[in-house]
């Protein structure tokens, strides 16, 4: 659905009964809708940014990262001191409440930590937590977190990935007992819990004093998930939701022209890609396993028009495969591309592809527009890609299995300011994504990442970076902006960290 003429929103908007919207201000529910349903509401166990988002809403984590500074603040531990043994320290505060009423103690953190560690228990996202090697409790409200090495970001993954659960609670009704009826330590608890379909959750009234978070401003969060962004675009204007994110860009200023809406633009730390199937994952015979292929995609492709005209908002194409701040991400390592149709073809047939061939883009992403664009820049030299468009979780699901030749997605890195929350996903040794397998690269990802020493740390990624780009592996298109759009009776603020924060909310 693209509303490009305003007339036909407008008429949409007026048929819209504009009481609906102070009934839900009344009852103090906030509606909220997404596209990408998620298959667990435990973040471990899912890789999606709307599971991130849905877990800070009803989870705490041991420290907490402003929003607005990045800067570290206690929440479940008070105070924390590395050691010089490649250990974390931390005291637990006293006092929080679970949603079902027991008081979180460090047994919950240290049976939290050791599971999310752990290999068998087969976490969705294990570059997450494969620094740690244990926790352990230390004293009546202490635990140490002992580190396999040196990990600068240690902070940074306790802030954003690593909600605690309850131990007794989850022990007793195992993982997808809990996953169905799940129980944090968050400003929000969740009431109901229909898988792929909506998420309730409720103010914790005995949420803990002092939160930087805060208690929540509304009652109640009505998560709902949708088919697509036309039906998401429909219940806006139909007051039938308060809440959606990521519509088309063209659509911002008609939204904007609706008396009772409103939407902003933001960018975020997510980088839309193009993963090609260099190490043939997909098939033996692959062409893209030939390097001039691969080179030839990188010219293809004019990623600043498509950053400026399609995505917008400021938008920008990043040089190297990670997001411009984060620690290690050096753009003078990366070996540029310009967009060059003819010299494309050229390498396609110096490959032995004269008149091209066929392949499968696989993708998510939304709008449809978007990969269709990728898919014309590919035509146009002679690489006929038929888009497989699915939702994102079977979607990355079949990408894991190595079933994607080309593969198009958007990695947000979790909003954790350093390679070491992209590069292992991309390409570490036996990480699912990673579809170069190639030894250099995932030793120097490793090296990286097994030292604190800062210089060290950028000369292993600079050389990564070099790799990578050079063997044209992984293909940055654009930097997010996320385009939000709600209900002029909310007041919600938007974060370049690409995460909602609906505890922040409040009706005007």
């Amino acid at each position: 659905m693209k509303l490009s003429r305003r007339t036909a929103l407008l008429a949409a908007a007026g048929s819209a009964v504009a009481p609906s919207a102070f009934a839900q201000k009344g009852a103090d529910t906030l509606r909220i809708q997404f596209i990408d349903a998620v298959p667990n509401v435990d973040m471990y166990f899912n890789s999606q940014r709307t599971g991130l988002i849905l877990a800070h809403q009803a989870w705490d984590m041991l420290v907490h990262r402003d929003p607005d500074t990045f800067a570290i603040k206690p929440a479940l531990a008070t105070d924390w001191k590395f050691a010089e043994d490649n250990s974390l320290d931390l005291t637990i505060r006293q006092g929080v409440k679970f949603h079902d009423g027991s008081t979180l103690s460090p047994d919950d953190v240290v049976y939290t930590i050791n599971m999310a560690a752990n290999p068998e228990s087969k976490v969705a996202t294990p570059s997450n937590y494969s620094w740690i090697d244990k926790a352990e409790k230390t004293g009546d409200w202490t635990v140490r977190i002992r580190m396999k090495r040196p990990t600068p970001a240690a902070l940074e993954y306790l802030a954003m990935v690593t909600p605690i659960h309850p131990k007794a609670y989850r022990e007793k009704v195992g993982p997808e007992g809990f996953a169905a009826r799940p129980v944090g330590a968050g400003p929000y608890k969740i009431v109901k819990n229909e898988q792929g379909k909506e998420v309730v959750f409720e103010r914790f009234d005995d949420y803990w004093t002092g939160s930087p978070k805060g208690k929540p401003a509304i009652k109640t969060l009505h998560v709902r998930f949708v088919p697509d962004l036309a039906t998401e675009v429909t219940e806006l204007l139909a007051q039938r939701t308060d809440w959606i994110w990521n519509i088309n860009p063209d659509q911002a200023d008609n939204i904007n022209r609706t008396p009772f809406l409103q939407a902003v633009r933001q960018e975020s730390m997510r980088i839309g890609y193009l993963s090609i199937d260099a190490a043939g994952r997909s098939g033996t015979d692959n062409p893209l396993t030939k390097l001039n292929v691969r080179q030839a995609i990188w010219h293809a492709v004019d990623r600043k028009a498509f950053a400026d005209k399609l995505v917008g908002g400021g938008s920008r194409v990043p040089p190297a495969p990670c997001f411009p701040s984060q620690f290690g991400c050096d753009a003078n390592a990366a070996v540029l591309y310009d967009y060059d149709p003819a010299k494309a073809k050229a390498l396609l047939a110096e490959a032995g592809f004269p008149n091209g061939f066929e392949t499968e883009l696989l993708t998510y992403v939304q709008p449809t527009s978007w990969p269709a664009a990728v898919q014309n820049y590919l035509q146009a030299v002679g690489i006929r890609a038929k888009i497989n468009q699915m939702q994102v979780a079977p979607a990355i699901q079949k990408a894991w299995h190595g079933e994607a030749p080309l593969y198009m997605g958007s990695w947000g890195s979790y909003s954790i300011n350093d390679v070491s929350a992209i590069f292992p996903v991309m390409f570490g040794k036996d990480a699912n994504d990673n579809y170069s397998k190639d030894p250099e690269l995932e030793k120097l990802v490793a090296e990286g990442g097994a030292t604190s020493d800062p210089e060290a740390r950028k000369k292993a990624y600079s050389a990564a970076i070099k790799i990578a780009t050079e063997k044209a592996y992984w293909l940055p298109i654009n930097t997010y902006v996320n385009t939000y759009a709600f209900a002029k009776a909310l007041d919600f603020k938007t974060y370049p960290d690409e995460l909602p924060r609906f505890y922040l909310a409040k009706w005007k």
